[in-house]
C-alpha cells in the first residue's frame, strides 16, 4: 500500500515538472544605451579598485584600530554614487600607501652599488 502511494506521488511530481518545463516563460528585455553600458563597466572597475585597496592587511588593521567595521565599509561602498566612486578610486590610485615600486627598486639598487663600491659587500665576485 505504501509503495503504491509513493509511486503515485512520484508520477504526479514528474508530470508536474515535465509540464512546467514545457511552458515558456515570458522574457523581459530593454535596450541598453552605450552610455549606460559604459557607466556600468566603469562602476565595476572603480569598485574593484577600491575593494583591492581596502583588502590589504595594513588598511584593514588601521580601520579596525580606528573603530571602523570592514563589513560596514563594504555596505557603504555599495551606496556610493558613480561620481563618488570615481573620486575615491582616483585618490586611491594617485596616493598608494606603498609608494612607487620602481622607485623602491631603484633605491635598493643604488644602496647595493654603494655598499659594493665601499667594500662592505661583495655581490660581483672577482674571479
Amino acid at each position: 500500500m505504501f509503495t503504491e502511494n509513493l509511486r503515485r506521488a512520484c508520477v504526479a511530481v514528474m508530470c508536474v515538472s515535465l509540464l512546467s518545463v514545457a511552458m515558456p516563460l515570458p522574457a523581459q528585455a530593454a535596450i541598453v544605451t552605450t552610455d549606460r553600458a559604459v557607466a556600468l563597466e566603469q562602476r565595476g572597475s572603480y569598485v574593484s579598485t577600491i575593494t583591492a585597496a581596502l583588502a590589504r592587511d595594513d588598511v584593514r588593521s588601521r580601520m579596525v584600530a580606528l573603530g571602523v567595521d570592514p563589513a560596514t565599509v563594504e555596505a557603504r561602498l555599495g551606496g556610493l554614487t558613480d561620481t563618488e566612486l570615481a573620486t575615491l578610486a582616483e585618490r586611491i590610485d594617485n596616493a598608494p600607501a606603498g609608494g612607487d615600486v620602481l622607485a623602491i627598486i631603484g633605491i635598493v639598487f643604488v644602496v647595493l652599488m654603494i655598499l659594493e663600491f665601499t667594500g662592505v659587500i661583495d655581490i660581483f665576485k672577482k674571479v
